[in-house]
Protein backbone atom coordinates (compact mmCIF):
# COMPACT_ATOMS: atom_id res chain seq x y z
CA UNK A 1 0.00 0.00 0.00
CA UNK A 2 1.22 3.50 -0.65
CA UNK A 3 2.44 5.60 2.05
CA UNK A 4 0.52 9.14 1.04
CA UNK A 5 3.20 11.06 3.10
CA UNK A 6 6.14 9.77 1.22
CA UNK A 7 4.14 9.37 -1.99
CA UNK A 8 3.84 13.44 -1.64
CA UNK A 9 7.74 13.61 -0.65
CA UNK A 10 8.26 11.69 -4.30
CA UNK A 11 5.91 13.99 -5.86
CA UNK A 12 7.65 16.94 -4.99
CA UNK A 13 11.01 15.52 -5.74
CA UNK A 14 9.99 14.87 -8.98
CA UNK A 15 8.68 18.43 -9.75
CA UNK A 16 11.76 19.59 -8.48
CA UNK A 17 14.05 17.52 -10.98
CA UNK A 18 12.08 18.96 -13.72
CA UNK A 19 11.60 22.44 -12.38
CA UNK A 20 8.03 22.33 -12.57
CA UNK A 21 5.17 24.20 -10.28
CA UNK A 22 2.34 21.92 -9.20
CA UNK A 23 -0.51 24.13 -12.04
CA UNK A 24 2.24 23.26 -15.27
CA UNK A 25 2.93 19.49 -13.93
CA UNK A 26 -0.82 18.87 -13.96
CA UNK A 27 -1.67 20.56 -17.23
CA UNK A 28 2.00 18.76 -18.68
CA UNK A 29 0.38 15.06 -17.37
CA UNK A 30 -2.86 15.94 -18.41
CA UNK A 31 -4.83 16.12 -15.24
CA UNK A 32 -7.15 18.68 -13.35
CA UNK A 33 -5.07 21.25 -11.25
CA UNK A 34 -7.47 20.89 -8.47
CA UNK A 35 -6.69 16.92 -8.35
CA UNK A 36 -3.19 17.74 -8.12
CA UNK A 37 -3.66 20.40 -5.66
CA UNK A 38 -5.61 17.43 -3.35
CA UNK A 39 -3.05 15.07 -3.99
CA UNK A 40 -0.19 17.46 -2.25
CA UNK A 41 -2.27 18.55 0.62
CA UNK A 42 -3.18 14.93 1.15
CA UNK A 43 -6.68 14.83 0.69
CA UNK A 44 -7.12 12.40 -2.45
CA UNK A 45 -4.73 8.97 -2.96
CA UNK A 46 -3.36 8.87 -6.34
CA UNK A 47 -5.10 7.01 -8.84
CA UNK A 48 -3.91 4.52 -11.20
CA UNK A 49 -4.52 6.42 -13.97
CA UNK A 50 -2.75 9.60 -12.22
CA UNK A 51 0.63 7.39 -11.56
CA UNK A 52 0.26 6.32 -15.29
CA UNK A 53 -0.10 9.54 -16.71
CA UNK A 54 3.49 10.46 -14.79
CA UNK A 55 5.13 7.25 -15.82
CA UNK A 56 4.14 7.91 -19.40
CA UNK A 57 4.91 11.55 -19.60
CA UNK A 58 8.08 11.47 -17.87
CA UNK A 59 9.97 8.40 -18.44
CA UNK A 60 12.69 8.76 -15.96
CA UNK A 61 10.61 8.25 -13.65
CA UNK A 62 10.19 4.73 -12.32
CA UNK A 63 7.18 3.47 -11.18
CA UNK A 64 8.02 0.49 -8.15
CA UNK A 65 10.53 4.07 -6.88
CA UNK A 66 6.93 6.34 -6.99
CA UNK A 67 4.63 3.92 -5.63
CA UNK A 68 7.00 2.36 -3.10
CA UNK A 69 10.39 5.12 -2.47
CA UNK A 70 12.19 1.42 -3.28
CA UNK A 71 14.68 1.96 -6.56
CA UNK A 72 16.39 5.35 -7.78
CA UNK A 73 15.43 8.40 -9.46
CA UNK A 74 15.86 9.12 -12.25
CA UNK A 75 16.19 6.02 -13.44
CA UNK A 76 19.00 3.82 -13.95
CA UNK A 77 20.12 2.70 -17.52
CA UNK A 78 21.40 -0.57 -15.97
CA UNK A 79 18.45 -1.88 -14.83
CA UNK A 80 16.95 -1.27 -17.77
CA UNK A 81 19.18 -2.83 -19.93
CA UNK A 82 18.79 -6.24 -17.42
CA UNK A 83 14.92 -6.00 -18.19
CA UNK A 84 15.62 -5.41 -22.12
CA UNK A 85 17.80 -8.82 -22.18
CA UNK A 86 14.37 -11.29 -21.42
CA UNK A 87 13.07 -11.55 -25.22
CA UNK A 88 15.04 -15.31 -25.95
CA UNK A 89 11.86 -17.27 -25.46
CA UNK A 90 10.33 -14.93 -27.09
CA UNK A 91 11.90 -15.02 -30.50
CA UNK A 92 11.07 -19.33 -30.92
CA UNK A 93 8.91 -20.13 -33.88
CA UNK A 94 5.45 -20.13 -33.78
CA UNK A 95 3.81 -22.96 -34.51
CA UNK A 96 0.61 -22.66 -37.00
CA UNK A 97 -2.79 -22.66 -35.57
CA UNK A 98 -4.29 -25.07 -38.23
CA UNK A 99 -1.99 -28.20 -38.12
CA UNK A 100 -3.47 -29.47 -40.82
CA UNK A 101 -2.69 -27.96 -43.88
CA UNK A 102 -5.48 -29.19 -46.13
CA UNK A 103 -7.76 -27.85 -43.75
CA UNK A 104 -9.61 -24.83 -44.91
CA UNK A 105 -10.66 -22.29 -42.61
CA UNK A 106 -15.16 -21.24 -43.94
CA UNK A 107 -15.19 -17.99 -44.90
CA UNK A 108 -15.90 -16.02 -41.87
CA UNK A 109 -16.73 -12.99 -44.08
CA UNK A 110 -19.84 -14.10 -45.18
CA UNK A 111 -23.51 -12.59 -44.93
CA UNK A 112 -25.49 -14.35 -42.25
CA UNK A 113 -28.84 -12.93 -42.85
CA UNK A 114 -30.36 -12.85 -38.89
CA UNK A 115 -34.00 -12.36 -38.17
CA UNK A 116 -33.37 -8.64 -36.70
CA UNK A 117 -32.19 -7.27 -40.18
CA UNK A 118 -34.81 -5.05 -41.32
CA UNK A 119 -35.70 -6.32 -44.80
CA UNK A 120 -36.02 -4.15 -47.71
CA UNK A 121 -38.69 -4.46 -50.04
CA UNK A 122 -38.99 -2.88 -53.19
CA UNK A 123 -41.49 -3.01 -55.46
CA UNK A 124 -42.20 -0.81 -58.66
CA UNK A 125 -45.38 0.45 -59.18
CA UNK A 126 -46.50 1.94 -62.85
CA UNK A 127 -48.58 4.50 -61.97
CA UNK A 128 -50.17 5.85 -58.40
CA UNK A 129 -54.02 6.38 -58.70
CA UNK A 130 -54.73 8.62 -56.55
CA UNK A 131 -54.24 12.48 -57.90
CA UNK A 132 -54.20 15.09 -55.57
CA UNK A 133 -55.20 17.93 -57.12
CA UNK A 134 -52.69 20.33 -57.33
CA UNK A 135 -53.95 23.17 -55.08
CA UNK A 136 -50.72 25.26 -54.19
CA UNK A 137 -47.24 23.59 -54.78
CA UNK A 138 -44.32 24.27 -52.43
CA UNK A 139 -42.09 22.98 -55.17
CA UNK A 140 -41.44 24.29 -58.57
CA UNK A 141 -43.43 22.76 -61.82
CA UNK A 142 -39.85 22.53 -63.55
CA UNK A 143 -38.89 19.83 -60.72
CA UNK A 144 -39.73 16.18 -60.91
CA UNK A 145 -40.82 13.11 -58.10
CA UNK A 146 -37.77 10.70 -58.31
CA UNK A 147 -39.42 8.26 -56.01
CA UNK A 148 -41.43 7.98 -52.97
CA UNK A 149 -40.60 6.04 -49.50
CA UNK A 150 -43.04 4.13 -47.25
CA UNK A 151 -42.20 3.82 -43.94
CA UNK A 152 -44.05 1.29 -41.83
CA UNK A 153 -44.54 0.60 -37.31
CA UNK A 154 -42.29 -3.48 -38.26
CA UNK A 155 -39.37 -1.80 -39.52
CA UNK A 156 -39.89 -2.13 -43.47
CA UNK A 157 -40.73 -0.03 -46.52
CA UNK A 158 -41.43 0.61 -49.86
CA UNK A 159 -40.11 2.41 -52.37
CA UNK A 160 -42.26 3.56 -55.26
CA UNK A 161 -40.69 5.22 -58.23
CA UNK A 162 -43.39 7.25 -60.97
Amino acid sequence: MVNIEDFIKRLETILDYYGLNASSFADKIGVQRSSMSHLLSGRNKPSLDFILKIIEIFPDVDLYWVLNGKGSFPKNENIEVVTNSVPEEIEKPITPIFPNKNFIPEDLFLEIESPTEKKIIEKNTPEIKNVIPNSSPSYSSSEEIEKIVLFYKNGTFKIYTP
